[in-house]
Protein backbone atom coordinates (compact mmCIF):
# COMPACT_ATOMS: atom_id res chain seq x y z
CA UNK A 1 0.00 0.00 0.00
CA UNK A 2 1.76 3.19 -1.57
CA UNK A 3 1.99 6.37 0.81
CA UNK A 4 -0.19 8.04 -2.10
CA UNK A 5 -3.28 5.59 -1.73
CA UNK A 6 -2.99 6.03 1.76
CA UNK A 7 -3.48 9.55 1.87
CA UNK A 8 -6.20 9.43 -1.13
CA UNK A 9 -8.14 7.14 1.11
CA UNK A 10 -7.79 9.08 4.11
CA UNK A 11 -9.40 12.41 2.07
CA UNK A 12 -11.73 10.33 0.20
CA UNK A 13 -12.92 8.72 3.34
CA UNK A 14 -12.79 11.79 5.34
CA UNK A 15 -14.77 13.46 3.19
CA UNK A 16 -17.37 11.16 3.14
CA UNK A 17 -17.56 11.24 6.83
CA UNK A 18 -17.84 14.75 7.25
CA UNK A 19 -20.65 15.05 4.11
CA UNK A 20 -23.26 11.97 6.55
CA UNK A 21 -22.59 14.34 9.53
CA UNK A 22 -23.50 17.35 8.02
CA UNK A 23 -26.60 15.33 6.92
CA UNK A 24 -27.56 13.09 9.29
CA UNK A 25 -30.38 15.09 10.99
CA UNK A 26 -31.96 13.80 6.92
CA UNK A 27 -32.02 10.15 8.48
CA UNK A 28 -33.90 10.59 11.53
CA UNK A 29 -36.61 8.18 11.89
CA UNK A 30 -40.38 10.02 11.68
CA UNK A 31 -42.16 11.10 14.40
CA UNK A 32 -44.73 8.14 14.34
CA UNK A 33 -41.69 4.98 14.39
CA UNK A 34 -43.08 2.32 16.40
CA UNK A 35 -40.91 -1.38 16.61
CA UNK A 36 -43.56 -2.81 13.81
CA UNK A 37 -41.70 -0.75 11.31
CA UNK A 38 -43.70 -0.18 8.47
CA UNK A 39 -40.83 -0.48 6.03
CA UNK A 40 -37.90 -1.34 7.59
CA UNK A 41 -35.27 -0.58 4.67
CA UNK A 42 -36.86 3.33 5.09
CA UNK A 43 -34.97 5.11 7.32
CA UNK A 44 -34.38 1.81 10.40
CA UNK A 45 -31.45 0.19 7.97
CA UNK A 46 -29.76 3.14 7.02
CA UNK A 47 -29.57 4.07 10.65
CA UNK A 48 -27.97 1.23 11.59
CA UNK A 49 -25.66 1.32 8.35
CA UNK A 50 -24.74 4.71 9.75
CA UNK A 51 -23.77 3.73 13.41
CA UNK A 52 -21.76 0.48 11.38
CA UNK A 53 -19.70 3.12 9.68
CA UNK A 54 -19.28 5.48 12.86
CA UNK A 55 -18.19 2.23 15.41
CA UNK A 56 -15.17 1.43 12.94
CA UNK A 57 -13.83 4.92 12.97
CA UNK A 58 -13.96 4.74 16.02
CA UNK A 59 -12.43 1.26 16.50
CA UNK A 60 -9.60 1.69 14.56
CA UNK A 61 -9.03 5.08 15.95
CA UNK A 62 -6.77 5.53 12.56
CA UNK A 63 -8.52 9.33 11.77
CA UNK A 64 -7.95 12.39 12.88
CA UNK A 65 -9.53 13.94 15.81
CA UNK A 66 -12.08 15.69 13.91
CA UNK A 67 -13.25 12.76 11.91
CA UNK A 68 -13.30 10.47 15.63
CA UNK A 69 -15.72 13.49 17.26
CA UNK A 70 -18.18 13.19 14.42
CA UNK A 71 -18.36 9.64 14.26
CA UNK A 72 -19.02 9.72 18.02
CA UNK A 73 -22.08 12.10 17.16
CA UNK A 74 -23.13 9.93 14.71
CA UNK A 75 -23.10 7.08 16.87
CA UNK A 76 -24.61 8.98 19.70
CA UNK A 77 -27.70 10.07 17.08
CA UNK A 78 -28.53 6.58 16.05
CA UNK A 79 -28.23 5.62 19.54
CA UNK A 80 -31.05 8.25 20.43
CA UNK A 81 -33.12 7.59 17.21
CA UNK A 82 -33.49 3.82 18.81
CA UNK A 83 -34.59 4.87 22.37
CA UNK A 84 -30.92 3.99 23.82
CA UNK A 85 -31.47 0.31 22.52
CA UNK A 86 -35.19 0.22 23.60
CA UNK A 87 -36.72 0.20 19.89
CA UNK A 88 -34.48 -2.58 19.27
CA UNK A 89 -35.52 -4.31 22.59
CA UNK A 90 -39.21 -4.11 22.01
CA UNK A 91 -38.99 -5.14 18.46
CA UNK A 92 -36.81 -8.40 19.64
CA UNK A 93 -40.12 -8.72 22.38
CA UNK A 94 -42.66 -8.85 19.29
CA UNK A 95 -40.56 -10.56 16.65
CA UNK A 96 -38.55 -12.91 17.95
CA UNK A 97 -37.07 -14.82 14.81
CA UNK A 98 -36.17 -11.44 13.76
CA UNK A 99 -32.84 -11.08 12.66
CA UNK A 100 -32.06 -7.17 13.10
CA UNK A 101 -32.55 -6.28 16.57
CA UNK A 102 -29.01 -8.12 17.32
CA UNK A 103 -27.15 -6.90 13.84
CA UNK A 104 -28.29 -3.36 14.37
CA UNK A 105 -27.43 -3.58 18.08
CA UNK A 106 -23.65 -5.27 17.69
CA UNK A 107 -22.20 -1.63 16.37
CA UNK A 108 -23.53 0.40 19.39
CA UNK A 109 -22.38 -2.52 21.84
CA UNK A 110 -19.00 -2.54 19.77
CA UNK A 111 -18.35 1.33 21.09
CA UNK A 112 -19.91 0.60 24.17
CA UNK A 113 -23.46 1.45 24.13
CA UNK A 114 -25.50 -1.68 25.61
CA UNK A 115 -28.50 -2.47 26.62
CA UNK A 116 -28.89 -5.29 29.49
CA UNK A 117 -32.36 -6.43 28.87
CA UNK A 118 -31.70 -7.00 24.96
CA UNK A 119 -28.63 -9.16 25.30
CA UNK A 120 -30.65 -11.03 28.18
CA UNK A 121 -33.60 -11.54 25.63
CA UNK A 122 -30.93 -12.47 22.49
CA UNK A 123 -29.10 -14.46 24.99
CA UNK A 124 -32.84 -16.43 25.24
CA UNK A 125 -34.27 -16.47 22.01
CA UNK A 126 -30.77 -17.29 20.28
CA UNK A 127 -31.35 -20.65 22.08
CA UNK A 128 -34.45 -21.50 20.72
CA UNK A 129 -34.87 -24.16 17.84
CA UNK A 130 -37.01 -21.83 16.00
CA UNK A 131 -34.88 -19.15 15.90
CA UNK A 132 -31.86 -21.11 14.60
CA UNK A 133 -33.66 -22.51 12.04
CA UNK A 134 -34.96 -19.83 10.20
CA UNK A 135 -34.06 -20.04 6.65
CA UNK A 136 -32.03 -16.96 5.52
CA UNK A 137 -29.56 -16.35 2.98
CA UNK A 138 -25.70 -17.79 3.82
CA UNK A 139 -24.04 -14.35 4.15
CA UNK A 140 -26.60 -13.09 5.92
CA UNK A 141 -26.18 -15.86 8.35
CA UNK A 142 -22.84 -14.99 8.80
CA UNK A 143 -24.16 -11.39 9.50
CA UNK A 144 -25.88 -12.84 12.41
CA UNK A 145 -23.08 -14.84 13.64
CA UNK A 146 -20.41 -11.63 13.77
CA UNK A 147 -23.17 -10.07 15.50
CA UNK A 148 -23.51 -11.99 17.67
CA UNK A 149 -19.69 -12.52 18.14
CA UNK A 150 -19.10 -8.82 18.55
CA UNK A 151 -22.02 -8.59 21.01
CA UNK A 152 -20.58 -11.33 23.23
CA UNK A 153 -23.22 -13.57 23.50
CA UNK A 154 -22.19 -17.47 23.73
CA UNK A 155 -23.31 -18.92 20.62
CA UNK A 156 -21.48 -22.46 18.69
CA UNK A 157 -21.06 -21.25 15.32
CA UNK A 158 -19.26 -23.17 12.97
CA UNK A 159 -17.74 -20.57 10.98
CA UNK A 160 -16.19 -23.08 8.46
CA UNK A 161 -19.57 -24.77 7.71
CA UNK A 162 -21.05 -20.71 7.80
CA UNK A 163 -18.23 -19.84 5.49
CA UNK A 164 -18.65 -22.67 2.35
CA UNK A 165 -22.71 -22.09 2.80
CA UNK A 166 -22.20 -19.29 1.05
CA UNK A 167 -22.17 -18.18 -2.48
CA UNK A 168 -18.16 -17.18 -2.52
CA UNK A 169 -17.24 -20.17 -0.30
CA UNK A 170 -17.93 -22.43 -3.28
CA UNK A 171 -14.85 -20.84 -5.35
CA UNK A 172 -17.22 -19.93 -7.99
CA UNK A 173 -16.60 -19.25 -11.74
CA UNK A 174 -15.48 -15.87 -11.19
CA UNK A 175 -16.85 -14.79 -15.43
CA UNK A 176 -20.36 -15.31 -14.10
CA UNK A 177 -20.36 -12.92 -11.01
CA UNK A 178 -23.02 -10.32 -11.13
CA UNK A 179 -23.97 -7.79 -9.12
CA UNK A 180 -26.01 -9.74 -6.31
CA UNK A 181 -23.19 -12.71 -6.14
CA UNK A 182 -20.93 -9.69 -5.92
CA UNK A 183 -22.76 -7.84 -3.31
CA UNK A 184 -22.95 -11.22 -0.54
CA UNK A 185 -19.44 -12.21 -1.47
CA UNK A 186 -18.40 -9.12 -0.24
CA UNK A 187 -20.37 -9.40 2.80
CA UNK A 188 -19.05 -13.03 3.40
CA UNK A 189 -15.68 -11.28 3.91
CA UNK A 190 -16.73 -8.41 5.72
CA UNK A 191 -18.70 -11.12 8.43
CA UNK A 192 -15.90 -13.47 8.27
CA UNK A 193 -13.34 -10.90 8.78
CA UNK A 194 -14.98 -8.50 11.30
CA UNK A 195 -15.19 -5.78 8.86
CA UNK A 196 -11.12 -6.31 8.55
CA UNK A 197 -10.38 -6.88 12.20
CA UNK A 198 -9.71 -10.57 11.89
CA UNK A 199 -8.28 -10.71 8.38
CA UNK A 200 -7.41 -14.58 9.60
CA UNK A 201 -11.06 -14.98 9.75
CA UNK A 202 -11.22 -15.87 6.10
CA UNK A 203 -10.06 -19.34 5.29
CA UNK A 204 -6.78 -19.44 2.68
CA UNK A 205 -8.27 -20.84 -0.66
CA UNK A 206 -10.96 -17.61 -0.44
CA UNK A 207 -8.40 -15.42 0.44
CA UNK A 208 -6.41 -16.74 -2.80
CA UNK A 209 -9.55 -16.69 -4.77
CA UNK A 210 -10.56 -12.86 -3.85
CA UNK A 211 -6.86 -11.83 -4.16
CA UNK A 212 -6.75 -13.19 -7.89
CA UNK A 213 -9.91 -11.38 -8.56
CA UNK A 214 -10.63 -8.63 -7.20
CA UNK A 215 -8.41 -6.12 -9.11
CA UNK A 216 -10.57 -7.76 -12.11
CA UNK A 217 -14.32 -7.32 -10.35
CA UNK A 218 -13.01 -3.66 -9.24
CA UNK A 219 -12.34 -2.45 -12.75
CA UNK A 220 -15.44 -3.81 -14.30
CA UNK A 221 -18.05 -2.46 -11.78
CA UNK A 222 -16.28 0.84 -11.97
CA UNK A 223 -16.23 0.82 -15.71
CA UNK A 224 -20.07 1.28 -15.55
CA UNK A 225 -19.93 3.45 -12.47
CA UNK A 226 -21.39 1.40 -10.02
CA UNK A 227 -19.43 2.97 -7.10
CA UNK A 228 -21.55 1.60 -4.11
CA UNK A 229 -20.40 -1.70 -5.53
CA UNK A 230 -16.88 -0.63 -6.36
CA UNK A 231 -16.62 1.12 -2.65
CA UNK A 232 -17.39 -2.50 -1.30
CA UNK A 233 -15.18 -4.29 -3.28
CA UNK A 234 -12.41 -1.97 -1.86
CA UNK A 235 -13.27 -2.68 1.28
CA UNK A 236 -13.15 -5.63 0.75
CA UNK A 237 -9.66 -5.61 -0.39
CA UNK A 238 -8.76 -3.87 2.87
CA UNK A 239 -10.52 -7.40 4.71
CA UNK A 240 -7.39 -9.48 3.38
CA UNK A 241 -4.28 -10.61 4.98
CA UNK A 242 -2.28 -8.27 2.28
CA UNK A 243 -4.60 -5.92 1.80
CA UNK A 244 -5.35 -4.58 -1.50
CA UNK A 245 -5.43 -0.94 -2.29
CA UNK A 246 -4.38 0.47 -5.11
CA UNK A 247 -3.24 4.71 -5.89
CA UNK A 248 -5.61 4.12 -9.10
CA UNK A 249 -8.77 2.59 -7.77
CA UNK A 250 -8.81 5.26 -4.96
CA UNK A 251 -8.16 8.44 -7.49
CA UNK A 252 -11.15 7.45 -9.06
CA UNK A 253 -13.34 7.09 -6.42
CA UNK A 254 -12.16 10.59 -5.80
CA UNK A 255 -12.66 11.97 -9.03
CA UNK A 256 -16.43 10.61 -8.74
CA UNK A 257 -16.87 12.48 -5.02
CA UNK A 258 -18.62 15.36 -5.47
CA UNK A 259 -17.39 18.64 -3.79
CA UNK A 260 -19.30 18.58 -0.89
CA UNK A 261 -17.98 14.87 0.22
CA UNK A 262 -21.33 13.09 -1.36
CA UNK A 263 -20.32 9.80 -3.29
CA UNK A 264 -22.88 8.84 -5.71
CA UNK A 265 -23.87 5.60 -6.08
CA UNK A 266 -24.04 5.21 -9.79
CA UNK A 267 -23.67 7.57 -12.87
CA UNK A 268 -27.17 8.35 -12.75
CA UNK A 269 -27.47 12.18 -12.06
CA UNK A 270 -27.64 13.04 -8.90
CA UNK A 271 -31.04 14.98 -7.87
CA UNK A 272 -30.85 18.66 -6.39
CA UNK A 273 -33.07 17.63 -3.47
CA UNK A 274 -31.51 17.33 -0.21
CA UNK A 275 -33.50 14.51 1.25
CA UNK A 276 -33.49 12.80 -1.89
CA UNK A 277 -29.41 13.40 -2.23
CA UNK A 278 -29.15 11.76 1.43
CA UNK A 279 -31.40 8.99 0.97
CA UNK A 280 -29.90 7.93 -2.68
CA UNK A 281 -26.42 8.44 -1.82
CA UNK A 282 -26.02 7.42 2.03
CA UNK A 283 -25.24 4.31 1.55
CA UNK A 284 -22.46 4.57 -0.70
CA UNK A 285 -20.95 7.64 1.77
CA UNK A 286 -21.19 4.49 4.96
CA UNK A 287 -19.03 2.49 2.28
CA UNK A 288 -16.90 5.08 1.35
CA UNK A 289 -15.88 5.94 4.97
CA UNK A 290 -15.42 2.32 6.32
CA UNK A 291 -13.28 1.53 3.41
CA UNK A 292 -10.89 4.32 3.23
CA UNK A 293 -10.82 3.89 7.39
CA UNK A 294 -9.93 0.63 7.20
CA UNK A 295 -7.30 1.25 4.39
CA UNK A 296 -5.64 3.66 6.39
CA UNK A 297 -5.77 1.58 9.31
CA UNK A 298 -4.51 -1.23 7.82
CA UNK A 299 -1.49 0.68 6.45
CA UNK A 300 -0.14 1.68 9.87
CA UNK A 301 -0.80 -1.92 10.79
CA UNK A 302 -4.30 -2.58 12.51
CA UNK A 303 -6.44 -5.80 11.93
CA UNK A 304 -4.12 -7.90 13.69
CA UNK A 305 -6.90 -9.75 16.10
CA UNK A 306 -7.05 -13.51 16.66
CA UNK A 307 -9.21 -15.60 14.32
Amino acid sequence: MTDTATRTAHQVSSRAMAWLHTHHRLGALPAETTADLGDPDSVYKPLGETALAASLVLREAAAGSTQLRMARELLDFCWQQLGAGDMLYERLLRYSMMTDPLETYAPFARSGLRHEALERLLAHTGGLRSVRGVEIMPNRRLAVANAARVVGLDRPDDWSALARATWLGGLPEPWLVDWMSAYCATHTVFHLTDWGARPAGLPADITAYMTAWLPVWIDIWAEIEQWDLVGELMLVGCCLDEPYCETADWERLAAAQHADGLVPRDGEPVSDDPVRRFTDHQHTAVVTAVAGTLAVSRALGGGTAAS
